[in-house]
C-alpha cells in the first residue's frame, strides 16, 4: 500500500511540475495569448477575479508540488531502508565535466542547464518575432499629435518617437526583462531550508546553493541588460531624466525598475568570492536588499508579472518566518572541547526524539559575537549514539569563529568556580532525506582538513547501526585524509575509539593520512593520535538546557502549513481587491499593472505569512509546554581527549604519508582490484580543487567501466558524491 502511494504521490509531483513548465512554454504564444485573455474576461465576473487565476495557475502549482513533495518524503522516511540497485539515473548523477571555472557537473546538471536556456532561447524568440511581427512604420510628429488627440493611449515607443532600429532595440531590450523574470521564478527555491524542495530529488541543501548562484548571475546580466538599453534608448531621444524618474500610476513604473536593479546589482558584487570569503559581513548583510528588490520588482512588472514568480517568493518567505520560530527559545553550549589545530567542538543539548541522518547541518547564532549573523556547521555526532546531545566542528578561520574561540580560551585561562552560560540559537538539523548515497558495498572518503567533520557523523552512524538488519551500509571503508600540518590529526579525536577498537567481523575501516606541508620519517598514526590526543575540555553552565533543540517541524505539518497559508492568501487577495478596488478596474482588459493591485497583493501575502506564523506559534508553545527532562550535568561534559592505544586495529595502516599529496589515481586503482569490479561510492569533502581532482578521476573509470569488451574483467564503478562541511 505504501509503495502504491509513494508511486501516485511521485506520479503527481510530475504531472505538476510538467504542466508548470508547459505554461512557462506556451505563454509566448499567440493561441495562449488568445485563450488566456478569454479565461480572465470570464475570470473577472467571478468571486475570485483575474488575480485569483493568476495566483491557482501560476503560483498554486509550486505550493502545491512543495506540498505533496513533503508527504511524499514522509511516508518514504517511514519506509525501511533497504539497499536498492543502483538506477540509471545513478551513472547521470556522476561527473561528466570537471573544469576549474565551472566545478564538477554532472550528465543531468548539464542537461538541465541546456534545457533551461533553451527555453530562454524560445521566449525570447517567440517574443521578439510577435513583436516584430506587429511593429508600426515610423510615424511622423503629426501622426502621433493625431494619436493623442484621438484620445487613445500611446506606447512608450510612440511616445519616444523612435524610429524602427530603436524600437527593435527597445524591444529586445525588453524581452531580456522577461528573461531575468524566468530566472528569479526559480532562484529562491534553491535556498529553501525547512520547505527545501530540491530534497524530493534527493539533493542536499549544501549542494543546491550553486543552482542560486547560477540563476542569480544569470538573472541579473539579464536584467542589466534590459535596464542599460532601455537608458540607452532614452539616452538617444535626449529623454533619460525625463523617463529614469517617472513614476507611473499605470504601466511600468521606471523607477522602481531602476531600484530593484541598483539592488539586484548590489546583491550579486557583494556575494562574489573575494568578498564573500574576506567579507563575510558584508555578503551577509547586503544579501537582505532582497525585501527590496523583490517588492520594487512587483511594483515595476505588476501583479501579472510577479504571479509567475510568486511561487518561490511565497515558500521563501513561509520559510524563513518558520524558522526564526524555530530559533526562538535559544539553548546553551553544554561544553566545548578545543583541538591543537584551533578547531572547537561544540556539544549542545537536544530533544531525544530529535533524529536526523549523517551529513546534516545546522546554523548557528550566538548574540553575544552578533544577534544577527548565522553560520553553518557539519554535525560530527550521530543521534543513534548520542540521544541528548549533539557535537559540531567548528575551525577557527575568519572573524565569527575566531570571536567564539576568544570567548572560550577566556573561559579556559579563567580562575572562577562559576561557569559561564553561553546562549545560542539554532536552526535545523537539515539533511539528506535518505542514505542511499551509502548503499554501496565498498565507499572511499577523500577529506581535506576540516572536511572530515561529514565523515565523522558517517562513521559514528554506521557503528551504531552494524547489529540492525534495517540498516544496511558498506562493510569496507577506505578513509583518506589529507591535511597541512600533522596536528590537524586531532580533528580525528571523535572517532579514535572507532580506529582503535573496530570489528573486523563486522566492517573493515582502512585509514591513510597524508601531511602535505611537513617532511618526517618513521611517524606512525599511533604517535601522533597520542601526541594530540590531549584536548582542553571546558564545560560551562547547564541552566537553559531544558530548552534543548527541537529541531525543525516533521515533513507533514510543513504541508499543510504550505496549503493553509496558500488559502489565506487567496481569501484575503480576493476580499481585498473587492473592497477597495472598482469593478471596472477588475476586469482583464486593463492591461497595465496598477500599483493598488501590486500593494493589495503585498497586504494579501503579508496577511497569509503572519497567520499562518500565529498558527506555528501556538503550535510551537503547545509542544514546548509538553516538560522534557533538562541534560544532566554528567550528560552534558565532554568527555576527555583520551584513549586506548594497546589495540592493534592500526597496524596495518600505521604510516602516515609526509610531504606531498596522495597518488589518488593509484589508490583508486588499488581498490578497484581488491574489491573485484563491485560498485563504489566516492565521497569527497575539502577544497573544490580537491573535488575536481577526484571527480576527474571517477569519471575516467566509470568510462574505462563502460567501455570495457566483453571478454575483459568487469571493473570497479566508481560513483562521484560532493559533500560540504560548511557553506
Amino acid at each position: 500500500m505504501a509503495k502504491a502511494t509513494l508511486l501516485i504521490l511521485k506520479l503527481l509531483m510530475i504531472l505538476i511540475c510538467a504542466g508548470w513548465f508547459t505554461l512557462w512554454i506556451l505563454k509566448p504564444t499567440k493561441l495562449w495569448t488568445k485563450k488566456w485573455h478569454t479565461a480572465e474576461e470570464s475570470a473577472g465576473t467571478s468571486v475570485f477575479g483575474y488575480y485569483g487565476l493568476n495566483f491557482v495557475v501560476y503560483t498554486f502549482p509550486v505550493i502545491a508540488l512543495a506540498a505533496i513533495g513533503f508527504v511524499y518524503l514522509d511516508l518514504q522516511s517511514r519506509e525501511s531502508r533497504r539497499r536498492q540497485a543502483r538506477s540509471s539515473a545513478s551513472v547521470l548523477s556522476n561527473p561528466l565535466i570537471v573544469n576549474s571555472y565551472l566545478g564538477v557537473l554532472s550528465a543531468l546538471e548539464i542537461l538541465a542547464v541546456s534545457l533551461f536556456f533553451f527555453f530562454l532561447a524560445w521566449t525570447f524568440y517567440a517574443h521578439i518575432s510577435n513583436d516584430f511581427e506587429k511593429m508600426v512604420p515610423t510615424k511622423s510628429l503629426k501622426s502621433f499629435s493625431n494619436i493623442s488627440n484621438a484620445g487613445k493611449k500611446m506606447t512608450p515607443a510612440e511616445s519616444l518617437k523612435l524610429n524602427t532600429r530603436q524600437f527593435k532595440f527597445l524591444r529586445v531590450a525588453t524581452r531580456f526583462g522577461l528573461l531575468a523574470k524566468a530566472c528569479l521564478a526559480l532562484l529562491l527555491l534553491p535556498v529553501l531550508r525547512g520547505m527545501a524542495l530540491f530534497r524530493v530529488l534527493g539533493i542536499q541543501f549544501e549542494a543546491s546553493v550553486r543552482y542560486h548562484v547560477w540563476l542569480g548571475t544569470a538573472m541579473i546580466f539579464f536584467a542589466t541588460f534590459h535596464g542599460v538599453s532601455t537608458l540607452i534608448v532614452w539616452g538617444m531621444k535626449d529623454k533619460i531624466l525625463d523617463e529614469m524618474w517617472k513614476w507611473q500610476k499605470t504601466g511600468r513604473i521606471y523607477l522602481a525598475g531602476e531600484i530593484a536593479l541598483v539592488a539586484g546589482l548590489v546583491i550579486w558584487i557583494t556575494s562574489l568570492p573575494p568578498v564573500r570569503r574576506k567579507r563575510f559581513e558584508i555578503f551577509y548583510y547586503t544579501h537582505h536588499l532582497y525585501i527590496i528588490f523583490l517588492l520594487f520588482f512587483l511594483l515595476h512588472a505588476g501583479d501579472r508579472h510577479f504571479y509567475m514568480v510568486f511561487g518561490g517568493v511565497f515558500l521563501f518567505g513561509l520559510d524563513k518566518l518558520l524558522r526564526i520560530i524555530q530559533s526562538i527559545p535559544q539553548t546553551c553550549i553544554l561544553s566545548a572541547r578545543v583541538f591543537p589545530c584551533k578547531a572547537i567542538e561544540l556539544v549542545i543539548p537536544k530533544d531525544p526524539r530529535l533524529k536526523y541522518n549523517p551529513t546534516s547541518i545546522i546554523f548557528l547564532k550566538i548574540p553575544s559575537i552578533s544577534r544577527f549573523q548565522w553560520h553553518s556547521f557539519s554535525i560530527t555526532s550521530s543521534s543513534n549514539i548520542d540521544d541528548d546531545t549533539m557535537s559540531v566542528m567548528i575551525k577557527c578561520v575568519g572573524k565569527w569563529t575566531n570571536s567564539l574561540s576568544d570567548i572560550i580560551n577566556a573561559e579556559l585561562d579563567s580562575d572562577s568556580n562559576q561557569m559561564k552560560r553561553i546562549p545560542i540559537a539554532i536552526e535545523g538539523p537539515y539533511g539528506p532525506a535518505s542514505l542511499d548515497f551509502l548503499s554501496y558495498d565498498s565507499i572511499v572518503m577523500v577529506a581535506g582538513g576540516v572536511g572530515i567533520t561529514p565523515f565523522l557523523s558517517i562513521l559514528q552512524e554506521i557503528t551504531s547501526t552494524q547489529s540492525s538488519i534495517r540498516y544496511r551500509f558498506p562493510t569496507r571503508i577506505h578513509l583518506i585524509h589529507i591535511v597541512k600540518k600533522s596536528q590537524d590529526i586531532s580533528l580525528l579525536n571523535p572517532i579514535s575509539h572507532l580506529l582503535m577498537n573496530q570489528s573486523a567481523e563486522k566492517w573493515h575501516l582502512k585509514l591513510k593520512v597524508f601531511v602535505t606541508q611537513e617532511e618526517k620519517s618513521g611517524v606512525t598514526i599511533r604517535d601522533l593520535l597520542n601526541e594530540f590526543c590531549q584536548v582542553q575540555v571546558v564545560n560551562f553552565a547547564t541552566k537553559c538546557s531544558s530548552d534543548a533543540a527541537h529541531g525543525v517541524e516533521n515533513l507533514l505539518w510543513m504541508a499543510a502549513m504550505a496549503g493553509l497559508s496558500s488559502v489565506i492568501f487567496l481569501v484575503f487577495l480576493s476580499s481585498l481587491n473587492h473592497a477597495f478596488l472598482p469593478s471596472q478596474k477588475k476586469s482583464s482588459k486593463q492591461k497595465n499593472p496598477s500599483g493598488v493591485a501590486d500593494i493589495l497583493v503585498i497586504c494579501s501575502f503579508i496577511i497569509a505569512i503572519l497567520c499562518s506564523t500565529m498558527v506555528a506559534i501556538v503550535l510551537k508553545w503547545r509542544k514546548l509546554r509538553r516538560e522534557i527532562p533538562a541534560v544532566s550535568e554528567k550528560e552534558g561534559r565532554a568527555k576527555e581527549g583520551l584513549m586506548d592505544t594497546r589495540s592493534t586495529a592500526l597496524d596495518e595502516h600505521e604510516i602516515i604519508h609526509f610531504g606531498g599529496r596522495p597518488n589518488l589515481q593509484d589508490i583508486f586503482t588499488n581498490l578497484s582490484k581488491e574489491t573485484g569490479g563491485s560498485d563504489i561510492g566516492v565521497l569527497v569533502c575539502g577544497p573544490e580543487s580537491m573535488k575536481e581532482s577526484v571527480a576527474s578521476i571517477c569519471r575516467l573509470a566509470t568510462s574505462q567501466c563502460c567501455n570495457k569488451g566483453d571478454g575483459q574483467k568487469r571493473r570497479s564503478n566508481f560513483s562521484f558524491h560532493s559533500l560540504n562541511f560548511t557553506l
